[in-house]
């Protein structure tokens, strides 16, 4: 019995230690939870936000780009996520005067404000008789969307030659619409006109008297159809760099191939002295593709010495409607490239045109390798390389060669 009570004495003893355990953490959780709700209603009048709470997608926007006013000092003015589109909380930490650190929660919303793009131009031809989807194959593409509705709009007879005044008209899924008026010219098949070669070259000690100085470097890219080079010719004719094409994959996905000429054009640059660096033509469509890629060129240069950067070359524009992806897709395709060819230790580079770096390629992560065939470029952006030509003339190879020009520091 005495055991008894004295088992009954302690559970009572326990309960009432549990009581006030649990008390004291009720206490205390009401206490914070108080304390929150007095810091939260203290952070509401010491901040003030702008009336317009929206974002453009992608657009770069801090935290302070929506505070209006604020009594206080922002602790991390960090860049806000615009690459969703929707609402999104948006959390940040201020110190007030008194020293205290408190938070601020508000909403933003993410929206697609930009209508797709097309290259279609002014006049757009076809063969008399040709397939209706013939739509499908006129370059439509979109920042966010990857299956924007591309459609030709108007009166025409494809079975019939003639002129046709249409509308090309794309809307993507968040209702932004581009519309342009075309003329859609049928025409028979032969009657399409000859075009006329230009056999006009450029000389490479013609750049090299325009555009050499302390900070360039002036050089050529090549692959197989330049054949059998002389490079012994091109260390003496002042050929500083060359970029050689490593080769591709038999479309999407593919058996990947190394460009016949690689192996034996690198040992020679190599063993007359002149740097080199790598370009992969891609057809990725997915980031995981496109690091399969690049895990595929780090193995082949392997033993090689490669300075200068390894450059992704995407540019199947003609079937880009048939990729199913946008602008922010094929972006991040390219950014998966390129992030693991530097996680092996070298340098990336993204190559195009003027033109689709102008209007296909989103924000640019990593150094530029610009095509825009000129005297003098008018890209706004920055870049490292320039390859101003595809008809060069130099002692060492036979026919055409792209010639390009290296800027020591990023040019613009």
């Amino acid at each position: 019995m005495v055991t008894g009570e004295k088992m009954k004495k302690k559970m009572i003893v326990g309960v009432i230690a549990v009581f006030f355990i649990l008390l004291s953490i009720f206490l205390i959780v009401e206490k914070n939870h108080q304390k929150e709700k007095e810091d939260h209603k203290r952070a509401q009048e010491k901040v003030e936000l702008v009336k317009d709470l929206t974002a453009p997608f992608l657009a770069e926007k801090k935290v302070s780009d929506y505070i209006e006013h604020l009594e206080g000092t922002l602790m991390d003015d960090y860049m806000i996520d615009t690459s969703k589109l929707g609402k999104q909380k948006v959390i940040f930490e201020f110190v007030d005067e008194k020293k205290s650190k408190l938070n601020y929660t508000f909403e933003i919303e993410v929206k697609d404000i930009t209508p797709p793009f097309t290259t279609i131009g002014k006049t757009y031809s076809v063969v008399r008789g040709s397939d209706k989807n013939f739509v499908d194959k006129i370059f439509c593409g979109d920042d966010q969307d990857s299956h924007p509705k591309c459609t030709i709009e108007g009166d025409y007879d494809l079975e019939k030659s003639g002129n046709y005044p249409v509308v090309f008209k794309a809307v993507d899924k968040s209702g932004n619409v581009l519309e342009k008026e075309i003329t859609l010219r049928v025409y028979d098949k032969g009657s399409g006109g000859s075009s006329t070669s230009n056999k006009t070259r450029t000389e490479y000690s013609d750049i090299v008297k325009n555009h050499k100085n302390g900070s360039t470097l002036i050089g050529l890219d090549v692959s197989k159809w330049q054949g059998d080079i002389d490079f012994d010719t091109l260390k003496k004719e002042g050929v500083e760099f060359i970029m050689l094409r490593i080769g591709s994959s038999r479309g999407t996905g593919g058996e990947y191939y190394e460009d016949s000429y690689f192996k034996r054009n690198i040992e020679n640059a190599l063993r007359v002295g002149i740097p080199v660096g790598i370009y992969f033509y891609s057809y990725a469509n997915t980031e995981e593709l496109a690091k399969k890629d690049a895990e595929w060129v780090i193995e082949q240069v392997k033993g090689y010495q490669v300075d200068l950067p390894i450059a992704f070359d995407w540019e199947d524009w003609s079937s880009f409607n048939s990729y199913g992806i946008s602008f922010y897709d094929l972006t991040k395709v390219a950014n998966a490239f390129l992030k693991t060819i530097e996680d092996a230790g070298y340098q990336g580079m993204l190559y195009s045109s003027k033109y689709y770096l102008e209007n296909v390629w989103l924000k640019k992560n990593y150094p530029v390798w610009l095509a825009h065939y000129t005297s003098k470029t008018d890209y706004n952006g920055d870049y490292r390389i320039w390859q101003l030509c595809s008809n060069g003339k130099i002692k060492g190879i036979y026919g055409n060669v792209d010639i390009d020009i290296l800027y020591l520091k990023e040019n613009n």
